[in-house]
């Protein structure tokens, strides 16, 4: 994929940059990937700039504050990077499932998520679930060892699943009662997408 797929470029100078990869880790970054600094609480990744470069990456992008700079690859900034990143992300790793079920809380995440899991396969759906247990689908389980995946990692994750035909949809086709109903509901859904694109970042 080209950057200039991913990024609005103010300029033509690197609208041919390819792009096969995304990475906020310095260490697991390939020729070609774009590489996210993130500055967190611990750990600076700006400081690690240079070992991503090193690895191949093909562009940065770091917070509007930071100071780096180089003439090797283009360095782009962002007021916020974080939902930057989940922009880009999205747009590489376009295809996800038609249903998606979020699960949020204190307690109980992990359950209620096995559970729906478990409830969709027993109605013969092709389902999924991504969570403490794993990413788990077609009776197989992917540890992951994180409650919640980063952006990049989820984004891929249902990637990857939509391409083995999981959709949280039943395998055979149903009548839909209310057609101009769900007309709507599709409507307002693509129109919500739209205003969430890039809504404060410049870059992407």
């Amino acid at each position: 994929m080209l950057l200039k797929k991913l990024i609005n470029l103010s300029s033509a100078k690197y609208k041919n940059t390819i792009v096969q990869g995304l990475s906020d880790n310095s260490e697991r970054i390939k020729k070609n990937y774009i590489f996210f600094a993130i500055k967190g609480n611990k750990v600076n990744g700006e400081k690690f700039i240079d070992k991503a470069i090193e690895n191949g990456a093909s562009a940065i992008i770091c917070s509007e504050n930071c100071k780096f700079e180089s003439k090797k690859v283009p360095v782009f900034k962002s007021p916020n990077i974080r939902n930057c990143i989940s922009i880009i992300s999205s747009k590489f790793y376009s295809q996800k499932p038609k249903n998606i079920i979020a699960v949020t809380g204190t307690n109980g995440k992990t359950s209620v998520a096995d559970f729906f899991y478990q409830i969709l396969s027993l109605n013969k759906m092709r389902a999924a679930s991504i969570g403490t247990l794993g990413i788990k689908y077609k009776n197989r389980i992917t540890k992951t060892g994180l409650t919640s995946p980063s952006s990049i990692e989820i984004h891929k994750s249902l990637d990857n699943l939509k391409r083995n035909k999981i959709s949280n949809k039943p395998k055979r086709k149903h009548k839909i009662i209310n057609k101009t109903q769900t007309k709507q509901h599709e409507k307002r859904q693509k129109k919500q997408e739209n205003e969430q694109e890039c809504i404060d970042c410049s870059i992407c």
